[in-house]
Formats: C-alpha cells, sequence, structure tokens
C-alpha cells in the first residue's frame, strides 16, 4: 500500500470558514444538548404529577378497604368477596408504580422522621411522649431519592 503524504492548505479565508463552520456545529450542539435536558425534566414532571394522581386514586382504594375491614361485622358474603377485590386492585396498583421506581416509604418508627414524615394534626394523650406518632393519616411515596409524598401522620402532645 502506497501512501501519499500530501499536506492540506487552506488561505486564510477557506480557514476562517471552516472555522466558522466548527462554532456553528458546536452552538448547535449545545443548543439541542439544552433542548434534550428541558425535554427530559418536563417527561420527567409530567411523570411524577401521573405518579401523585395515581397515589391519589391508591388512597381512595386504601380508605375505602380500611373502612370495610373496621366494618366487617356488618358485611354480607358478597361484601367480603368486594373487600378482597378492593386489596387486590391496590396491591396490584403498588406493583405498577413499583415498575415505575415509586415505591412505598416504610416507616415503622414511633417519632416522626421529618425526611420523610409531615404532621398533619396533634391529638393530646397523657399515656405517650410528646411526638409520638399516634397514627399514620397517609402513607408515603418515593421515587429515587425525592419524596413524591410524605407520610402523613398524627403524632402526640402532653396537655399542660
Amino acid at each position: 500500500m502506497i501512501k501519499n503524504h500530501k499536506k492540506f492548505k487552506l488561505n486564510e479565508g477557506e480557514r476562517e470558514h471552516v472555522l466558522q463552520e466548527i462554532s456553528s456545529l458546536l452552538k448547535i450542539k449545545f443548543a439541542l444538548k439544552q433542548t434534550i435536558h428541558q425535554q427530559q425534566q418536563q417527561a420527567h414532571a409530567e411523570s411524577e404529577e401521573l405518579f401523585l394522581e395515581l397515589i391519589e386514586f391508591f388512597d381512595a382504594l386504601e380508605f375505602l378497604h380500611n373502612y370495610m375491614s373496621e366494618n366487617l361485622e356488618s358485611l354480607n358474603p358478597s361484601g367480603q368477596h368486594l373487600l378482597a377485590t378492593i386489596a387486590n386492585i391496590e396491591n396490584q396498583l403498588l406493583q405498577i408504580l413499583q415498575k415505575q421506581a415509586v415505591q412505598l416509604i416504610d416507616f415503622q418508627e414511633n417519632q416522626p422522621d421529618f425526611r420523610y414524615c409531615k404532621v398533619v394534626d396533634i391529638e393530646v394523650r397523657n399515656d405517650l411522649e410528646n411526638q409520638t406518632i399516634t397514627k399514620i393519616i397517609r402513607r408515603g411515596f418515593s421515587m429515587g431519592d425525592k419524596i413524591l409524598r410524605p407520610v402523613e401522620v398524627i403524632v402526640s402532645k402532653i396537655q399542660e
């Protein structure tokens, strides 16, 4: 194979034109990267909004399930079947959310951790220390490191 070593020379005008083209391409590349980043952020925000709406639907099912469970003695056999169906739908919805990296926050502590919890009410209780969680109102959800919704809790307060 014969190598041909020719030097490629540009005159000043051609060199300036090539530099302008490179500069223009770099600007276009930067603008495209910015556009892609903005579109990714928008898609992520839209996904979060959808997940929050699904979480609200989950809350409605959970409320219905809990209400029916608490009033189990008044349910006839078809009502008990409905209770089982609601629990199944809840689980399916949780699985859909988990496939999208939305996780239920498993919070088992007695004291609120404000990274994961939001106090929504205070209950006067002299039998418990201040700030003891007395009830979880709504379970929390996270997506990666982001808290989509904190665990909503009621805490105790000693009457003074």
